[in-house]
């Protein structure tokens, strides 16, 4: 899928690290889809911001780099994940999991990110293959190889 700016766009978890780390991953990110240049200032789920903050204390990053962080979340829109329509297409997406054994139990935050990207029909960039089985059927997601 090639993306436009005029796609909406919401990060997930991994996308974030990897612009956070400014690997050859985060740079490729950034180079190929201009994340924090973009006119639309991409979308970030309540629930990424706090995997991301729990990914960095569990890692022990000290201030400075946690500072960095704090910076880089700036350039995105916050959603919270409790509104009403986010709610409802987790309700969504989880049952349709269950009825058809894909996996949802142990995704739980990723359900959340998901109902975000449906909610406000946001294309969602991943670098992990967990939503797959969401993909043209609940959301449309962009998949980025961190190999690059």
């Amino acid at each position: 899928m090639s993306i436009s700016a005029s796609h909406l766009l919401l990060v997930d978890t991994c996308v974030v690290i990897h612009l956070a780390r400014n690997d050859k991953t985060g740079q490729h990110i950034e180079s190929d889809l201009s994340l924090t240049t973009r006119a639309e200032k991409p979308l970030i789920s309540t629930v990424v911001e706090g995997e991301l903050l729990g990914f960095a204390k569990y890692r022990g990053w000290g201030a400075k780099k946690l500072d960095q962080l704090l910076k880089l979340l700036k350039e995105f829109v916050r959603v919270e994940a409790g509104l009403r329509e986010i709610v409802d297409a987790y309700a969504e997406i989880y049952a349709d999991g269950q009825q058809n054994g894909n996996p949802c139990g142990k995704q739980q935050n990723d359900l959340w990110i998901a109902a975000t990207a449906k909610a406000t029909n946001a294309v969602l960039l991943t670098c992990d293959r967990d939503f797959d089985w969401m993909h043209n059927r609940h959301i449309t997601r962009h998949y980025i190889d961190p190999s690059l």
